[in-house]
């Protein structure tokens, strides 16, 4: 286990993040080419807005590879958005969504406060494939991600936060399974390039961990905490892996996205202008774009709740996986 090696002072809450603090110094990413090469790709790297539409609270940003289209949510407005050729869309739903997968040129698994259903794009028809916490009419979905074997993970939470109140499930072959119970905020699912390991958090208790996973993505041995960020006052939100393997981690009330090595180490931060940043995704053809969605909850206007594109030399995501389910 590590902590947050990056040294920052912790984010100011009410006033925006701190000037970060003289700590050790970031190295090279995994699978990075030399200590000043790495550094010049940075020193060309840019920060864009990539969607103008403000959402009380952006999640489960992925791409599409078929389609070649970014998707997310605004989950508290109950809403999907995308860009379709640089055209906004956006589909409206009965309850809060949060997180998706593709399944085919059409659907979507998209997971709801009360079920994992089937979406098609072309005219809005939903089959539900599962019901997701219906006893529990108080928690909603959250964080959730498609897994390299076919599979989904989704994390839930209290509407109100309630501490414990959540879990994390997996749906695999047309069944849902309960994987982790007691968890506040579920957050930064993502898995290794060789499918062997899981991530995900709880932001609530500023911890990441690490889950060694069977040849059929179900979790074995004792999961163990990777990075630590409660020394530095962090607070993990969303992530994705890249192609070496290193997690990009959205920090929730930080105005940033911080890479790790998948060893836990800090390997560096990329400021962006919105304060609670919340889930990032690589896109593009060649997935070298990276795009990060933000909250406005509780601070208003824009930039705060916009999604913005981080474009650097060097970047290489992995396509997300078609999720399986029963025809």
């Amino acid at each position: 286990m590590v902590s947050d090696a990056s040294a920052e002072a912790a984010p100011d809450l009410a006033g925006g993040p701190k000037t970060m603090a003289n700590g050790g110094a970031s190295r090279p990413a995994s699978g990075a080419g030399t200590a000043s090469s790495d550094s010049a790709d940075r020193a060309r790297m840019t920060v864009s807005l990539f969607d103008p539409r403000s959402c009380e609270l952006g999640e489960g940003a992925f791409w599409h590879p078929e389609r070649e289209q970014a998707f997310w949510f605004d989950i508290l407005n109950r809403r999907l958005l995308s860009l379709e050729k640089g055209e906004p869309k956006s589909w409206q739903f009965d309850e809060h969504v949060s997180a998706a997968g593709w399944i085919d040129h059409d659907r979507l698994l998209i997971a709801s406060a009360s079920a994992l259903f089937t979406f098609d794009l072309r005219n809005g028809l939903r089959r539900e494939l599962a019901e997701l916490e219906t006893h529990l009419p108080g928690n909603r979905s959250n964080d959730g991600r498609a897994d390299p074997q076919g599979g989904f993970w989704i994390g839930t939470m209290a509407l109100d936060e309630e501490p414990g109140a959540g879990a994390i499930y997996r749906y695999y072959h047309g069944v849902l399974r309960p994987l982790y119970t007691g968890i506040s905020i579920p957050n930064a699912i993502c898995f290794s390039p060789d499918g062997r390991t899981a991530y995900f958090a709880d932001t609530g208790a500023q911890k990441l961990w690490r889950q060694s996973l069977d040849a059929e993505g179900w979790p074995q041995e004792r999961r163990e905490v990777l990075i630590d960020f409660a020394p530095t006052g962090l607070y993990p939100d969303g992530a994705v892996t890249d192609a070496a393997g290193n997690l990009w981690i959205a920090q929730w009330g930080a105005g940033r996205l911080a890479c790790h090595g998948a060893d836990g180490s800090f390997v560096e931060a990329v400021a962006l202008p919105a304060k609670q940043v919340t889930c990032p995704a690589f896109i593009g053809a060649a997935l070298d774009r990276l795009i990060v969605t933000s909250a406005a909850v509780g601070l208003g206007e824009a930039p705060q709740g916009q999604t913005f594109a981080i474009d650097r030399p060097g970047l290489k995501g992995l396509p997300a996986p078609r999720v399986s389910v029963p025809a």
